[in-house]
């Protein structure tokens, strides 16, 4: 038996971008678009009534902007975040967002960013309360996640993303994830080889293939240097 699809609402002030992206939504059948709207404050009030999962939702908007949108939205719900400015998808990683298209959106990039929030709806629909990192060593920690412990070489964490109340812990083989915020598992994972790159993720220098001054580049994985971090990242990548 299929799992329900996602309930999505498309929020964006362009009529055409809205008409664009659902036509983009419609292709999947993991999705089920229960509103198109115009502004952040149209979003509040349906989502005042009804349930949403996860929202498409332009950054730049008469009004409430999409990143102060998000600040408010519950914490289940998932963000996907669309603009037309590149230079304002960074903005997406300070509100833990899934990820973020820029106009106009490439279909395969699309289906990216939907492959990866739904897997994430699912692994955080599995999750407990209780999980969380139970144990740290000089080459591991301990998680709990899913009613199990899992003991996990710190050489084998790639990278570690922050999302709402929960990190995901990225390994070669699989992820792991376990309730606690970013910034606790920055203060446990207090070790040379790791390091915060933007509001959202924390990598493992072992594990970095190449930079530049924008990103860097884990097998294939690109992770955004935010801003406020940008200094600090690239004088430590050069140590």
């Amino acid at each position: 038996m299929n799992p329900e699809p996602l309930k999505v609402i498309i929020v964006d002030d362009e009529p055409i971008a809205r008409k664009g992206m659902q036509r983009l939504v419609s292709r999947r059948p993991e999705l089920q678009v229960v509103a198109t709207l115009g502004s952040a404050e149209e979003a509040s009030a349906f989502m005042a009534e009804n349930a949403v999962d996860m929202l498409f939702l332009d950054i730049q908007m008469p009004g409430t902007s999409g990143i102060d949108f998000a600040r408010r939205i519950p914490r289940d719900t998932l963000v996907i975040f669309t603009t037309a400015y590149s230079e304002y998808a960074l903005d997406s990683y300070e509100v833990n967002s899934i990820d973020y298209l820029v106009k106009p959106i490439v279909p395969a990039r699309f289906d990216r960013a939907v492959d990866k929030a739904v897997s994430y709806h699912r692994l955080l629909a599995a999750s407990s309360s209780d999980d969380a990192v139970t144990a740290t060593a000089a080459d591991h920690i301990v998680v709990k996640s899913d009613r199990r412990f899992h003991r996990v070489s710190l050489d084998d964490i790639l990278f570690v993303e922050g999302l709402k109340d929960y990190v995901i812990i990225h390994l070669a083989d699989r992820r792991i994830i376990t309730r606690m915020t970013i910034k606790s598992m920055e203060d446990t994972l207090s070790f040379h080889m790791f390091l915060r790159v933007n509001k959202s993720y924390i990598v493992n220098r072992r594990h970095i293939d190449s930079w530049d001054t924008n990103d860097i580049f884990i097998g294939p994985h690109e992770i955004a240097i935010g801003p406020s971090y940008r200094d600090h990242v690239l004088q430590a990548l050069q140590q």
